[in-house]
């Protein structure tokens, strides 16, 4: 295993999770217009289809913490990989509902399991003070994933099983890259760390705010990942290839969304969620009126890829900051809620198009988005943290107990865990 800086591990973390989040997660609403017209499903089973990576993604990373400290970063990571390769296959070879079902939900199951994998990772190589702005770096990987995909549609039109088999591939590459790469170790705690503040402690409004806003922003976001290429297509009548562009502005602008993150959590975190949020939802309103249009539905993608990036930035940064001393934890409870809100609103979105219309669908869920934001000046405001380390923890955060792992790795005695 070789030792990475924290811009260097930054980098490599994203390109992990542009696989897993990318790749196996968001490029689905990419193909949905060539599977659903290949296989012959409905919207209501494409709804329901597109929750189930998020149900397994809950239930992932309900014991993810737990199996990131027992297997450690780097076989944490290798298994994630080997759901990944696994559920891209399946959906490849997809014949039905049920194939294709089994395969997203294994993809769900990759995508639980990677962001504790690299948390584990950057607690032993990264200094506590940029682990905020590593972890948003690496969340970023998301829209480098979604920008791989969209060749294959542009240039492959109808290839979406050549392109999963293509994507089962690279998740392969990175299962060998995290066996190379990442540190065997789990959470190594120093005899000197201050203890992690006691749950009766903790700061439980705050998290309960930050959860529910995260939970309506999954809500609310399900409608364009799952539904935004096949509204351009069925009601704009666009091209199945032009939904690749629509990708592309997601990924590109999504790019940005790890600065927003950065800045907004050091600045004023409930201003710059209500505007992400207006964002979000005007994104969905601009599609829905202008379906047709390509220009526009390009530039409501890149608006939809800003705001819903910077969102899970912020998410991210502030679970790490209210929650110092369990890392494992602190992506966790954001990710969830975010996953919970995108199972709970892929269904109801699929049942609003089949009851009404893919615009009025839409319509309502900017109207909630909007609602929302409005109500974004209750969320966790700055939140105070020392860059240094806590004391009796080395300002290299873990770098000391994983160089002593590094040693017993090398033949001598094993270090406590």
């Amino acid at each position: 295993m070789k030792s990475f800086s924290s811009t260097g591990f930054a980098i490599f973390g994203a390109a992990l999770i542009a696989i897993s989040y990318g790749l196996a997660r968001f490029a689905f609403g990419l193909f949905v217009p060539q599977i659903r017209d290949e296989l012959g499903l409905a919207p209501n089973v494409i709804g329901i289809i597109g929750a189930l990576p998020l149900i397994s993604f809950l239930l992932a990373t309900a014991v993810a913490p737990l199996i990131t400290d027992h297997l450690g970063a780097r076989y944490t990571a290798v298994l994630s990989g080997a759901f990944g390769v696994g559920g891209l296959a399946l959906i490849g070879q997809a014949s039905g509902a049920l194939m294709l079902g089994a395969g997203v939900f294994a993809c769900g199951i990759c995508t639980g399991l990677m962001m504790p994998a690299l948390t584990a990772g950057m607690q032993a190589l990264v200094k506590r003070s940029l682990h905020g702005r590593v972890s948003s770096v690496m969340n970023a990987g998301t829209s480098i994933g979604v920008i791989v995909a969209v060749p294959t549609v542009l240039f492959l039109a109808g290839a979406w099983r050549f392109a999963y088999l293509s994507f089962a591939l690279c998740a392969a590459i990175g299962v060998i890259a995290a066996w190379r790469f990442l540190p065997s170790v789990s959470r190594i705690v120093p005899s000197n760390a201050a203890p992690p503040v006691p749950l009766r402690e903790l700061p439980w409004s705050r998290l309960v705010r930050l959860t529910l806003f995260a939970f309506v922003m999954g809500v609310v976001s399900s409608a364009y990942w799952i539904f935004a290429p096949d509204l351009v297509v069925n009601l704009g009548g666009l091209p199945s290839a032009a939904t690749g562009w629509l990708w592309l502005a997601v990924g590109i602008a999504g790019l940005g969304g790890a600065v927003v993150a950065d800045l907004a959590d050091r600045n004023n975190p409930p201003i710059t969620h209500a505007l992400m949020l207006m964002m979000l939802a005007a994104s969905l309103s601009l599609l829905a009126a202008s379906p047709g249009q390509a220009v526009l539905a390009v530039f409501s993608a890149l608006v939809f890829g800003l705001a819903y990036m910077s969102l899970t930035g912020l998410y991210l940064m502030t679970g790490i900051r209210l929650l110092p001393g369990r890392l494992s934890v602190g992506p966790v409870l954001p990710f969830m809620a975010v996953s919970l809100g995108q199972a709970a609103g892929s269904p109801v979105v699929g049942w609003l198009i089949g009851a009404f219309d893919y615009a009025e669908a839409f319509a309502m869920f900017a109207a909630l988005g909007i609602l929302v934001a409005i109500l974004s000046p209750c969320y966790p405001g700055h939140i105070e943290q020392a860059d240094d380390a806590a004391p009796g923890e080395e300002e290299t955060g873990l770098q000391a107990a994983y160089d002593h792992q590094l040693q017993s790795e090398q033949g001598e005695p094993l270090a406590e865990r």
